[in-house]
């Protein structure tokens, strides 16, 4: 990714907002793992303190806990993980909460990132919402994918392909894309009011916009590309001999290539 396109969101929309759109992102990241962390915590407790009885059983025996000692590691392990979930899901209510009132300050509904024009996302996270959104399509998830059309302003006309991919970060086909759905989001803002998003959604799509800083950028582009990957298998089947590949016209076969090359080189790399 070019300097140019790092600095694109910074241009076109105010850094105070831009800030908060990412906190808010950031937010939402960490509290996605809120509870493969406490699980690992009240794990972590429970096999020390099961240590604990043991090595303590020959000194003290056992008396002093009675017929409780098994259950004192997997007690304790059970509250340090239910302590620390709660006390992270409360902090994540309260600063939710700042972050939401902060940008309700200057106009931005933070239920609704893209009802207001797309300046505050990459165009590599773009091409993964949009990428998501077509895989929903060839899994005939509608009701998943309608949440993008009314969130972004898809739609399946989009002269945007995945499977192979045809559009890349920081070209002119893809600001050509970025005003194609910030024009339909702004004919529907009268009419139709896109729908509340938050924690789920970031979790299941990474709906919010995100710094694309260069660690996010290789997360970014590793999931667009294996959604193009699966679609390419899904179409065209496994490997470049298969009939169905050799039918395809030639520049479909080039873009195949690409992608999957790209794939191997952010998979696994030499």
């Amino acid at each position: 990714m070019s300097d140019e396109e790092r600095e694109r969101p910074r241009k076109a929309a105010d850094a105070g907002s831009l800030d908060l759109w990412y906190r808010l992102a950031g937010l939402y990241s960490r509290a996605a793992s809120t509870r493969g962390r406490s699980a690992r915590l009240g794990f972590t407790v429970t096999l020390v303190a099961g240590a604990l009885v043991l090595l303590s059983a020959p000194l003290f025996g056992t008396g002093w806990a009675g017929p409780f000692a098994p259950l004192i590691p997997v007690f304790l392990g059970l509250a340090t993980g239910l302590g620390m979930y709660f006390s992270e899901r409360t902090e994540l209510r309260r600063r939710e909460a700042s972050l939401v009132a902060a940008l309700g300050e200057r106009g931005l509904d933070a239920r609704r990132p893209g009802s207001r024009g797309l300046d505050a996302y990459y165009d590599a996270q773009l091409i993964l919402l949009r990428s998501e959104y077509e895989y929903l399509l060839e899994r005939d998830a509608g009701r998943s994918a309608r949440l993008f059309e009314d969130s972004f302003g898809f739609t399946p006309e989009d002269p945007f392909e995945t499977g192979p991919l045809n559009v890349r970060p920081d070209t002119e086909r893809m600001a050509e894309l970025r005003r194609r759905w910030e024009r339909r989001m702004e004919m529907r803002r009268g009419t139709r009011e896109a729908p509340s998003v938050g924690l789920r959604e970031d979790v299941a799509y990474r709906f919010y916009p995100r710094e694309m800083t260069v660690g996010t950028e290789r997360v970014v582009r590793e999931a667009y590309i294996l959604i193009s990957k699966r679609l390419i298998e899904l179409r065209y089947g496994k490997g470049l001999t298969k009939q169905r590949f050799h039918e395809a016209p030639e520049s479909v076969r080039r873009r195949i290539r690409r992608d999957l090359a790209e794939y191997e080189a952010l998979f696994h790399p030499k």
